[in-house]
């Protein structure tokens, strides 16, 4: 007897757990699913032409003016753009005891009908020193009014380089070769809630 009253709470209990399991799957529902996509844009800065300079048989006093355009070809506004200087010296006959670089003066200018305008002013040896934050503040946000460069904008750049004679021997420079790297990073608008 006692194993029929264990046997019958045994599945009286197993009833009960089957009534409440079926009955979760009970009530009324309904389901939506929804398509979302995250599409990236792109930063695409170009600079034209590719080479800015290339010059010889320069002396001391010789001075060369160059424009080149920087172009937005991306989806996105480019909020700042950075410029990282770098140069190698060639010595031709060994005997540098300066950085030619130092001779080397290079004036940002405001555009071709304002050549005597100069944002800004400096050597190849301290533009390569500086931080490119600091030249994007200096230069790029006064030369693009401060708001970046939008899809499909561009703007030129008017850079007047000159082998500065500054009245003593320079004699050491003779035959020596430079040759400068600029390169120009694109960086993006702050985001936005949209």
């Amino acid at each position: 007897m006692l194993k029929k009253k264990i046997g019958s709470g045994i599945l009286s209990a197993l009833l009960g757990i089957s009534l409440i399991t079926g009955g979760t799957y009970a009530y009324f529902s309904d389901q939506e699913t929804t398509n979302n996509t995250f599409a990236a844009g792109t930063l695409d800065l170009s600079v034209n032409p590719t080479q800015i300079i290339q010059v010889d048989e320069i002396k001391p006093g010789d001075s060369f003016i160059r424009d080149f355009e920087l172009v937005n070809n991306g989806s996105l506004d480019i909020g700042q753009v950075l410029l990282e200087t770098s140069y190698t010296v060639t010595d031709a006959q060994g005997d540098n005891t300066d950085d030619f670089g130092k001779h080397i003066q290079v004036e940002f200018l405001y555009n071709m009908d304002r050549f005597d305008e100069v944002i800004y002013e400096t050597t190849l040896a301290e533009l390569s020193d500086l931080q490119p934050e600091v030249i994007n503040e200096m230069i790029f946000e006064e030369i693009l009014d401060g708001k970046g460069l939008p899809t499909g904008d561009s703007n030129d750049l008017i850079v007047k380089f000159t082998f500065v004679d500054n009245g003593e021997d320079q004699n050491q420079f003779q035959g020596d070769a430079l040759d400068l790297t600029w390169t120009f990073h694109a960086l993006q608008k702050d985001g936005e809630q949209r």
